[in-house]
């Protein structure tokens, strides 16, 4: 293939899925206008039109927004690839450093960094713009950068030994490098889980044991019908960034803990939170943490497997506006890594609503497993108090859910609930 034709075929499908996102977006706004007037029946004795209304103005308006930085990460992919923006970072790293492996290390954390600062005003404006204005940002500015310099330390420390590793490897284990890259990877990984829940999250939120006796020990029975085991019951102070209330697995193996936020006891009773709890549980017990971790790492697989095969072609690098010349080692796979690394997602929109359908089946299947453990009346309560509370729309357009949505609608989600 040639260098010209490829870079053809990278413009043709980024306008392809830039289109297609637009499209869809604009049919999820149709959609939800068209609906904005009237409760759907299924929750009409429950939430209030005002309520509905609210939902779908958040969603339109987080949706709109979204328009603008759809173009924006297009923009952004263009220059940093077909204008030629990695090849001047690399030259840049290489005019700076000598060794090949600081330069490749240099080429990536400098195109990170600057495609974290330009999109900071989207998320700025995300949280105290839009949030702000629905009444679910409880986050400061001082806490927002509290959290962004931690953020960049924690990746500082765990990312750069990585990558430093992953570029080694690449240069060092000959033809098949990526299966010893793909190893380290799964290492990596791993240990994050484990040390996730008692070392890097307490740097974000308060963790506090659960202290309410009742509900203590309504779960704690839950557990044991469920042979679940974990290392303790905790309660997060979500509600110091956000009115949003949520709750969740953590951990892996011994390490594992059970998180509520604050927002989701305040406003769930102990029925409706032990059915919440039992959804989560049924994730466990289908093992379907298991199976997205096992997923998540054959894919990873196989984008190392075609980045091998795509660094030994010139057209790869021509064509994402790289010269494959100015660099060599550790320097050259690093450019590789990173230009496959932003073109992926463009490659792999495609992929998209069959990860979505893969993850609603795994909720209905943990919905099912819920109703055989707590009441489904239950489990229908504190969903339509957590749908009200985080003003998630309940009329997405059908084709647009199906495209990005990892939950059934609120609608079909209900009404499976109410037939079993």
């Amino acid at each position: 293939m040639s260098a010209s034709l490829f870079t053809l075929i990278f413009i043709a499908t980024l306008a392809f899925t830039t289109l297609a996102k637009f499209w869809l977006a604009r049919r999820h706004l149709a959609y939800i206008a068209a609906h904005r007037t009237e409760v759907p029946e299924v929750f009409r004795e429950q939430i209030p039109l005002a309520n509905h209304q609210k939902a779908a103005d958040y969603t339109s308006a987080r949706t709109r927004f979204s328009l603008l930085s759809m173009l924006f990460d297009a923009a952004l992919l263009l220059i940093f690839t077909v204008a030629g923006g990695i090849q001047k970072i690399s030259d840049l790293s290489q005019g700076w450093f000598t060794s090949p492996l600081l330069q490749g290390m240099a080429t990536i954390v400098i195109a990170l960094l600057i495609s974290s600062l330009l999109e900071a005003p989207f998320n700025l404006y995300r949280t105290f713009r839009i949030e702000a204005r629905f009444g679910f940002n409880n986050m400061t500015f001082g806490l927002y950068l509290a959290d962004a310099a931690k953020g960049l330390l924690v990746g500082a420390i765990l990312g750069l030994p990585l990558l430093a590793g992953v570029l080694w490897l690449m240069a060092r284990m000959g033809e098949y490098w990526w299966l010893y890259v793909w190893g380290l990877w799964v290492v990596f990984n791993l240990l994050i889980l484990f040390i996730y829940p008692s070392f890097i999250a307490p740097l974000f939120n308060k963790f506090s044991p659960l202290e309410d006796d009742i509900t203590k020990t309504r779960i704690e029975a839950l557990l044991a019908r469920c042979g679940f085991t974990s290392s303790g019951l905790f309660v997060m102070d979500g509600s110091r960034r956000s009115a949003h209330g949520n709750a969740y697995f953590t951990g892996f193996g011994k390490t594992k803990r059970i998180v509520f936020f604050d927002t989701l006891l305040k406003h769930l009773n102990i029925e409706e939170v032990e059915a919440v709890l039992a959804h989560e549980l049924g994730h466990f017990k289908h093992r379907h943490v298991m199976k997205r971790i096992a997923s998540t790492f054959a894919m990873s697989l196989g984008f190392l497997w075609l980045l091998n095969f795509l660094m030994k072609t010139s057209w790869f690098y021509q064509g994402l506006g790289v010269n494959p010349a100015s660099s060599s080692g550790q320097a050259h796979t690093a450019t590789a890594l990173l230009l496959l690394f932003m073109v992926m997602p463009v490659l792999g929109f495609l992929l998209g609503p069959v990860m979505s359908a893969y993850s609603r089946k795994h909720e209905f299947e943990a919905d099912a497993y819920a109703v055989k453990q707590t009441r489904a009346g239950d489990l229908v309560n504190a969903l339509v108090k957590l749908y009200q509370d985080n003003a998630a729309t309940l009329t997405p357009d059908p084709l647009y859910s199906k495209f990005y949505d990892s939950h059934p609608p609120a609608a079909v989600r209900i009404a499976n609930l109410q037939t079993t």
